[in-house]
């Protein structure tokens, strides 16, 4: 194995304190901001949601340009991997091999990244581009994507496509992939620790385990846990409001506490089950789940239409993806900001999360392997995800008008376009039992990566500590939820994407040096 000779030892700064092993600045550090940020958002809730605003606003104003310049950059990065000898590198040396088959580390890693994602905005997003798109009339306020496409329903549903799978394909994955390939190769190939520092070794030595170290793997927790909050407040919020249009189960604040609750358990048996048990196969059921819903759709939907959309889906993202990766001089300037830049900003804030958890499971991989697996594939999925439930969704409402389906709150609109459709129970009993399992598997692999950038980069920590993290997760969910502060927080959290974005350009260059040398291992190790 290689190895850049750090003086550093995994552990050695760790504080061991009431069963449990953390780093001794990281940990109290980042415990005490996310505490405080969470009682500010509770105690003063308006004001939060103003300022975190006001700084999201601003960010994706003055900074889109570059936001989308990196975002941009990191696919042709991943490209550039895919290509290029580092591709045969394989993470954790000549000789590793995978520790799970591909199926499962697939599944782990979908699941992982933005299953949960994928079924809140399925129907949301599609027709909330194509009500915008087919309005336009001049587009006078930029809210619809490239211009719109003003009472043209072709035009308006492959706008609405395009747009809908641009957000979710290749941008966000090779975010995601260029942290998880950074961290395996340092973890596996360099013996660094599991955190986000390690991957800033080749630029900065010694000093990431300095005050540089800790501020990024502090802001790295930070995030992490308001991420996985507002998205367990959001995920239990759909939850309760399907099982609220199914069976009239009341949407109040108990409720919604008894559910994070019961989904907190289930979370906690996953975490000490361990990821070949507990995680790999509730990512397992995840995917086979979500495979009887979108083959459901597809067969009593319109499956002609559907079949037709991925073509035309296709042929449209195709077409307007030299307009949609425009930063400059572009029209639709409120879509850009609203939509495009929030995204990138989210992915980017999720990016820590995601691609640790992803590194952790890809030993044995080569980067080409790793990179095709968490680009490719996935965007793949998503096609096919939002081409099927998107033109279900439109159609309803071009055939019916449909207003129940446009006037829906968000987390509603999926279930009400289910109810159009046969077996109308059983599909939106499936559709509940899949968000509440992809809010498992997030939250368990979310704990796995806290738990390891606490212990500052420690993955072989007692089980108590994983489900203490469990805890300050569920815990700031509820308070929040209680305190009317889930959007302050998920603002906050995209906030974090502008100084993450930054990181992750450090992040390939280090990868690139880390590459290279590993490169040279490999030739010196075949001319033997």
């Amino acid at each position: 194995m290689s190895s850049y000779r750090s003086e550093h030892r995994i552990g050695e700064h760790n504080l061991r304190w009431l069963g449990l092993d953390v780093h001794r600045v990281v940990f109290p550090v980042a415990a005490a901001v996310i505490v405080l940020i969470v009682a500010l958002v509770i105690a003063f809730p308006k004001p939060a949601v103003e300022i975190f605003d006001t700084a999201l606003g601003f960010i994706t104003r003055e900074a889109g340009w570059l936001m989308a310049s990196l975002a941009n950059f990191f696919v042709l990065f991943c490209i550039f991997l895919m290509v290029t000898p580092f591709g045969s590198v394989r993470l954790g040396g000549a000789d590793a091999h995978p520790d799970f088959s591909n199926i499962a580390w697939f599944a782990m890693l979908f699941a992982a990244g933005m299953g949960i994602g994928m079924v809140f905005y399925s129907v949301a997003e599609p027709i909330s581009h194509f009500s915008s798109s087919i309005a336009a009339v001049g587009d006078t306020t930029g809210a619809a994507p490239l211009g719109g496409a003003a009472g043209d329903v072709k035009g308006a549903t492959d706008l609405a496509m395009a747009a809908t799978i641009f957000h979710w394909t290749i941008h966000p994955w090779s975010i995601f992939a260029v942290v998880a390939v950074a961290l395996a190769l340092f973890s596996y190939n360099y013996g660094l620790p599991l955190t986000i520092r390690s991957s800033l070794y080749p630029l900065f030595g010694e000093r990431v385990w300095g005050p540089l170290g800790h501020v990024v793997d502090g802001l790295a927790i930070v995030a992490t846990v308001a991420g996985l909050a507002t998205s367990l407040g959001l995920g239990a919020q759909q939850a309760l409001a399907g099982m609220g249009y199914l069976f009239g189960i009341e949407f109040s604040p108990l409720n919604q506490i008894l559910l994070i609750v019961l989904i907190a358990a289930v979370t906690t048996l996953s975490v000490v089950l361990g990821l070949e048990i507990g995680v790999k196969w509730l990512s397992l059921i995840n995917i086979a789940l979500a495979v009887v819903l979108c083959v459901f759709v597809i067969v009593v939907g319109s499956t002609s239409a559907i079949i037709a959309g991925l073509g035309e889906s296709v042929v449209a993202v195709t077409r307007e993806f030299d307009d949609l990766v425009g930063v400059s001089g572009r029209g639709d300037g409120p879509f850009f900001r609203d939509w495009t830049i929030f995204y990138w900003a989210w992915w980017t804030a999720w990016a820590p999360f995601v691609g640790m958890f992803i590194a952790r499971i890809s030993r044995g991989r080569t980067v080409r392997e790793t990179v095709f697996y968490i680009v490719l594939l996935p965007s793949i999925v998503s096609v096919i995800w939002f081409t099927a439930f998107g033109t279900v969704a439109i159609e309803q409402i071009v055939s019916g008008g449909h207003q129940a389906l446009i006037d829906a709150e968000l987390p509603l609109k999926l279930f009400v376009m289910l109810s159009d459709l046969p077996l109308a129970h059983i599909s939106s009993l499936i559709g509940i039992v899949l968000v509440m399992v992809f809010f498992i598997t997030s939250w368990d692999s979310g704990t796995l990566v806290l738990d390891a950038l606490s212990a500052g980069g420690k993955t072989d920590t007692r089980k108590v500590q994983r489900v203490f993290w469990i805890v300050v997760v569920g815990a700031a969910a509820v308070a929040l939820l209680l305190g009317g502060g889930l959007r302050s927080l998920q603002s906050g959290s995209v906030v974090t994407g502008l100084p993450f974005m930054i990181v992750i350009t450090l992040i390939c260059a280090g990868t690139l040096r880390g590459l290279a040398k590993a490169r040279r291992s490999e030739e010196q190790v075949d001319k033997r």
